[in-house]
């Protein structure tokens, strides 16, 4: 007779209705020794101001411009942009149907955190993470008004593993002409969840009442025993767990869960503040897991665009379909030096099925 079946130790696969793909959960291959590649610890002895730091108050940056005296918050346009703005060139004629191309203009944009070139997110006081969320909501809605502009995407590459190239805590901002996949994939899959009969759990609903994925799936996160719950940290707008289809071993989905929240320009003045709380709760406790500044890609997913001022655009029924949230991926394994890495057979996977546990507890 057959064991019965434990997903913190047997092979599986899970679904992820974001994206319509299964992850691979291999939990047993945890107990293999490590004689692998090994990474650097991140550097933690930076000083406040670097005179090399093309971020920092004053210095001069890689294209030749001067950063102001700034005290807070800095933007300026990516002196090495990954699009340029419109117009821009043809793209050629296709030699062959499988070999297309397609221009992708916009705009990219950095944003400074702090001047302080020795802080990142989870050494921010609230105020000064309040004033990144607020610079986040004026990017978002100047560059997505722009002309051309189909998505405004807001980010942070955080650490050398993660090929951040400057340690001055910062993000960056594209606006492009085009919605990339991801994101492009979600909404279409939070469009087609939408359709789908409402259950009646009591999770918030979407516009004129449709269901929506991500709140029916925060709400039912929330409310998993302790126990067995995979939520890292919550308060009382936001939550924040490794998601049951998670990819990377420390992943964490960040998003509402008392209403649905298109965009960061949906939020009100205490949903910014508890945005802001969370934030720093979130990236203290992933410093705290292997005391070390802990690498991560942070990426913003929300309405395309913001509403326009326009009652129509506000009431925009199937942008509004979208439910802002976060990712964050960070590529750490099981220590600060042993780095995760997405094997070729299959297209996602990971190891373990449980490690909210490992960081929910961690003291602040």
């Amino acid at each position: 007779m057959a064991e019965p079946f434990d997903p913190t130790t047997h092979p599986h696969r899970r679904y992820n209705p974001l994206t319509n793909e299964h992850v691979l959960v291999s939990p047993h291959r945890m107990k293999r020794p490590w004689q692998g590649q090994t990474e650097a610890p991140q550097p933690t002895n930076l000083p406040a101001y670097d005179p090399a730091c093309y971020l920092c108050p004053g210095n001069e940056r890689a294209g030749g411009a001067h950063n102001a005296a700034y005290e807070h918050t800095m933007r300026f346009t990516n002196d090495f942009a990954a699009v340029l703005p419109p117009p821009g060139p043809l793209a050629p004629a296709a030699p062959h149907a499988l070999l297309t191309a397609a221009p992708v203009q916009g705009q990219c944009d950095v944003l400074v955190f702090h001047p302080r070139h020795d802080l990142t997110l989870a050494r921010l006081a609230i105020p000064d993470i309040q004033r990144v969320v607020d610079e986040w909501i004026v990017v978002y809605k100047q560059r997505g008004a722009q002309e051309g502009i189909k998505y405004v995407q807001i980010f942070e590459n955080k650490g050398a593993m993660m090929g951040c190239s400057n340690p001055h805590p910062h993000g960056q901002v594209w606006s492009l002409s085009e919605v990339p996949t991801i994101p492009a994939t979600e909404l279409a899959n939070l469009a087609r969840y939408a359709a789908t009969p409402a259950d009646a759990s009591g999770a918030p609903r979407g516009p004129k009442g449709c269901p929506c994925l991500l709140c029916e799936y925060a709400h039912f996160e929330a409310g998993v025993p302790e126990a067995e719950s995979r939520v890292v940290v919550r308060n009382a707008h936001w939550v924040a767990l490794v998601p049951w289809w998670a990819t990377w071993p420390y992943e964490i989905l960040l998003l509402p869960h008392h209403r649905h929240v298109p965009s960061l320009a949906h939020l009100t003045a205490d949903e910014k503040l508890s945005f802001a709380q969370i934030l720093s709760a979130v990236t203290k406790r992933y410093d705290n897991l292997f005391a070390c500044s802990f690498a991560y890609s942070m990426g913003v997913h929300q309405r395309p665009l913001p509403p326009a001022d326009d009652a129509a655009d506000a009431d925009d029924d199937d942008a509004n379909l979208a439910h802002l949230h976060l990712h964050f991926f960070p590529p750490l394994l099981r220590s600060a030096s042993v780095r995760k890495f997405l094997v070729g057979c299959v297209p996602r996977s990971r190891v373990s099925s449980r490690f909210a546990a490992d960081f929910a507890v961690l003291l602040l």
